[in-house]
């Protein structure tokens, strides 16, 4: 089954799949697949650094609850708003300094639904729960980031590829190429 086309249907598909990982989630200290993280701190990154990256074009994000007080409100609220801003500003033209000009909704689903996709995956795995990530989705993401490869591992935002089969899930190949193992257990 893929994900929706409109990157305002995408998101909200991708965010439910995450927040309902987060409602299942126990244990908010539970060590997660990223080296160094809890599950909380899987929450963390999403509620934390894309304010930031909104703001570099000149858009702000309402303040919420803190992830470290109660990570199921920071991420509703953090969604909610989110979502919102699809919802009322998607279409005007958002400029990044970094990733140039594009409709704000394109720069939402670029860089933040696909973090939201690829992080299911390690609150998922962090927690015991399923991951849900659709196979399509994770092939079209694995696809358009292998021919730049070289760019994405200089960034520093991820970690040596993991080698994983050429026929195991694509799911696996592209936690794989992020740098997950997905055979990583906390146990």
């Amino acid at each position: 089954m893929a994900l929706p086309e409109s990157p305002a249907q995408r998101h909200r598909a991708v965010a439910a799949t995450f927040s309902d990982r987060v409602a299942q989630t126990h244990d908010w200290e539970a060590p997660a697949p990223v080296p160094g993280w809890t599950a909380r701190d899987v929450v963390g990154h999403l509620v934390e650094w894309f304010p930031g990256f909104l703001s570099a074009g000149g858009v702000t994000l309402p303040a919420g609850p803190g992830v470290a007080d109660d990570p199921v409100a920071a991420w509703r609220h953090h969604a909610d708003g989110v979502r919102e801003l699809i919802d009322t500003r998607g279409d005007e033209e958002f400029t990044h300094p970094f990733t140039g000009t594009q409709r704000l909704e394109d720069a939402v689903d670029r860089f933040y639904t696909a973090d939201v996709f690829m992080h299911t995956w390690d609150l998922a795995t962090a927690t015991g729960q399923p991951h849900g990530l659709d196979e399509d989705f994770a092939a079209t993401m694995l696809a358009g980031m292998q021919p730049i490869e070289e760019m994405l591992r200089s960034s520093g935002q991820y970690g040596a590829a993991v080698p994983v089969p050429d026929d195991a899930p694509v799911v696996d190949r592209l936690m794989g190429f992020i740098g997950r193992d997905p055979a990583w257990s906390a146990g």
